[in-house]
């Protein structure tokens, strides 16, 4: 059995030899971290920094994950369109008077 095991038994209670091991008290609560004013140069500098960590798509990418979305928007129109006038023809012939 190597550490990384022992410890894990460890953190779950258990001595490696199997049997119960004893409890650890809890560190008593530490304070809260003390605030730094918010700097808004900081902040763009580190949006901007994280921006070119982007993995963009190139213009073929954004033309085809377009036409993907138009077309499957255009079908589930359709779709519900041709839903919504059977059960509106449907309504309307159990209602007939």
């Amino acid at each position: 059995m190597n550490r990384e095991q022992k410890r894990m038994l460890q953190r779950q209670g258990q001595d490696p030899e199997g049997e119960a091991a004893p409890r650890r008290t809890a560190a008593p609560p530490r304070k809260p971290a003390k605030r730094e004013p918010f700097r808004i140069g900081q902040f763009l500098r580190e949006v901007r920094s994280e921006l070119r960590q982007v993995a963009w798509p190139n213009r073929a990418e954004v033309v085809n994950y377009t036409t993907v979305t138009l077309v499957t928007l255009l079908a589930l129109m359709f779709f519900i369109f041709i839903l919504n006038f059977l059960f509106a023809k449907g309504v309307l012939w159990l209602f007939k008077t």
